[in-house]
């Protein structure tokens, strides 16, 4: 297969269909970057003037990030722009474990998770960890599968 051809087809260089593992990296990164620095998709989409659903795109790979709009969203950070390639296969380092772009960080960086961690923050370590305890047991109660004792 050509290099146009596989361009044209949504393949790979390295022949995998979808998205480029180094755009899935990326993506993750910003999430992860973006989540720690406790900005919402929101907030982020408006300070480098895109769509919260366009950087939602970016985040999961779905589309590509430009350098521009990697740049802007770095400078929006406050982080540098290679910080995006940290742990990257192939970029002379290790690689890093990362946090998946998935509904977990989605709900972290809602209003809704927000409140709940800073409500949670709030109580007192024991209660804390009694509440912790309470929604484990109703996890587990709903879904075994997915809340086994190993917790």
């Amino acid at each position: 297969m050509k290099i146009l051809d596989r361009f044209q087809s949504g393949v790979a260089p390295n022949g995998e269909v979808g998205p480029h593992p180094a755009d899935r990296h990326v993506g993750r990164q910003i999430a992860t970057l973006r989540v720690q620095s406790d900005v919402s998709q929101a907030q982020l989409a408006r300070a480098i003037r895109i769509s919260f659903q366009q950087l939602q795109k970016y985040e999961s790979a779905r589309n590509r990030v430009s350098a521009s709009t990697l740049y802007e969203i770095a400078r929006s950070l406050d982080v540098p722009v290679s910080r995006f390639f940290d742990g990257l296969l192939g970029n002379g380092e290790a690689t890093a474990p990362l946090l998946p772009v998935d509904e977990r960080l989605g709900f972290i960086a809602s209003a809704e998770g927000r409140r709940l961690i800073e409500r949670l923050m709030r109580l007192p370590p024991r209660v804390r960890n009694r509440v912790s305890s309470l929604l484990f047991e109703l996890g587990k109660e709903i879904d075994p599968v997915q809340c086994p004792d190993e917790y």
